[in-house]
């Protein structure tokens, strides 16, 4: 059915490796019915595949923050968007030395032609946010610029997060086809007990979690290892408020099943208790989101 209503259509997905997930369930699914596909890149993406009984094509866009961003060093460059000034400048008088520069109002190149391709988009972002191993905040922080200058005084991720969002709507607001549908997904939950991943965390139940222990994990007033989910779900529902994207929410189901990550058995050195298993959760995303796209349908 959903071959059929799609048909001469073409899905984006734009964002990190929990969308990628996503992408693959539904491909997954959509190649038991019809097997004669062909692989390849639309518009710059990762990767994408046309079902091509039914000209209908779908595509994975893979950014971590949605925005440009790159490593830079004090006078190094470590990509090719920032070198520091050898007669100082406005973050080196702040002392900083190293760190992430993020381009609040550009996208990042992965995507960039997504929106003016694709009949469908569903966006997400939110993991990289809040991943003290990847940015420090002494380290290696997060440091922002706008019209390619540094955002001064710096700030911090969750500022950061409201700017880009705001940016990126603006700019697929800017560049989508007419008539095209626009999706931001939740963030998906992570479920780490004992510690982050880098730390010895586990995720190893064999069954949903009850409402009880939903909220110890999750709750914003135990500022736990998963909060992040909840942390930024309130950054997309502030943003998107008045905005024609309209938010396809898995978050709260997802909270319960801690049982469905692929913890050990996703060949890791430690338990990945963010991604999850496939068959599984996932398609329930997708079912979700057949139906809320075939709802916009509707009222269209």
């Amino acid at each position: 059915m959903f071959l059929h209503t799609y048909r001469d259509t073409s899905i984006g997905f734009v964002g990190d490796s929990l969308n990628r997930n996503m992408f693959v369930s539904l491909f997954c699914t959509l190649k038991r019915v019809s097997g004669e596909v062909k692989k390849w890149r639309p518009a710059g993406a990762d990767r994408g595949f046309t079902f091509l009984q039914y000209n209908l094509t779908i595509a994975y866009h893979r950014t971590n923050l949605l925005a440009r961003y790159g490593r830079f060093e004090y006078f190094v460059v470590k990509l090719i968007w920032w070198s520091a000034n050898a007669n100082g400048g406005e973050l080196e008088d702040l002392g900083y030395k190293e760190g992430y520069r993020v381009d609040v109002d550009v996208p990042e190149g992965t995507w960039a032609k997504a929106p003016s391709f694709h009949d469908i988009l569903i966006f997400n972002t939110g993991h990289w946010w809040w991943a003290p191993s990847k940015f420090h905040p002494i380290k290696s922080p997060m440091l922002f610029f706008e019209k390619d200058h540094p955002v001064i005084p710096p700030v911090p991720p969750d500022v950061g997060l409201n700017e880009v969002l705001k940016n990126m709507i603006h700019f697929v607001d800017k560049t989508a086809r007419p008539g095209v549908i626009k999706i931001f997904r939740t963030q998906s939950p992570r479920h780490f007990e004992g510690g982050d991943w880098d730390q010895g965390g586990y995720c190893q139940r064999q069954q949903p979690l009850s409402p009880e222990q939903v909220e110890e994990l999750f709750s914003l007033k135990n500022d736990g290892t998963n909060v992040e989910e909840r942390l930024v779900n309130q950054q997309l529902y502030k943003v998107l408020k008045g905005s024609d994207f309209s938010i396809l929410d898995i978050s709260h189901m997802s909270e319960f099943r801690a049982d469905a990550h692929p913890s050990t058995a996703g060949g890791k050195k430690h338990d990945d208790c963010m991604h999850w298993c496939l068959p599984g959760l996932t398609d329930s995303w997708n079912d979700l989101f057949i139906i809320h796209l075939n709802n916009i349908k509707v009222k269209n």
